[in-house]
Order: C-alpha cells, then structure tokens, then sequence
C-alpha cells in the first residue's frame, strides 16, 4: 500500500468494511481485521441480498439456489459475505444458507 487513497470502493461490490475485509483485499486496503471465507451454498428458493442486515433494507439482488456465497461475518441472524472477492455484497439471511458440517 502506499499513499492516499484517491476514490473509495463501491462497497456493494467490494467485501470491505471499516472493522472487516475479504482475506483477498490484504495488501490493497488497511483494516483491523482479514477474514477467510467460509462457503455455504444458497438453499433451495433462493435468498435475497440486502444492504444491511434488516428486513426493510434494498434488496441488492437474489442469489440463485446452489449459488456459493462466501461468509465473512455472522451476527444477530445474518451473514455478511459475497459471491466472490469482486462482489456482490451484502448481507443474507443466515437460515437461507447451508450450515457448514
């Protein structure tokens, strides 16, 4: 990393927070914390992603059921994550994705 940083990412399709980032972003943004990924597959209907972990908030998308979405943090019901490192990102209802065995 080396200076300022000229414009900030598009945080829907960058796996950044302020407390939080996808393993794949070390080296690219500075943050307390890099998290490993963990894969659980979409169950069967689909999932919606939202913006923030809430009922009421904009829906980003629907993941697909079979989709991999890549967990990065659980809290209170939802799990924040991607598809991938490149995005989307938001948050999904935990009880939408496969327990991991």
């Amino acid at each position: 990393m080396s200076g300022p940083v000229d414009s900030r990412p598009d945080l829907q399709s960058v796996p950044l927070r302020g407390d939080l980032a996808h393993i794949a972003l070390a080296g690219q943004y500075f943050v307390p914390h890099y998290a490993v990924p963990q894969p659980r597959i979409v169950m069967p209907g689909g999932a919606a992603l939202h913006t923030a972990s809430a009922e009421s908030a904009e829906e980003i998308c629907t993941l697909m059921e079979g989709d991999s979405f890549e967990v990065l943090d659980i809290s209170a019901g939802w799990a924040w994550g991607c598809l991938g490192p490149n995005g989307p990102v938001g948050y999904v209802h935990l009880d939408r994705l496969e327990p991991l065995n």
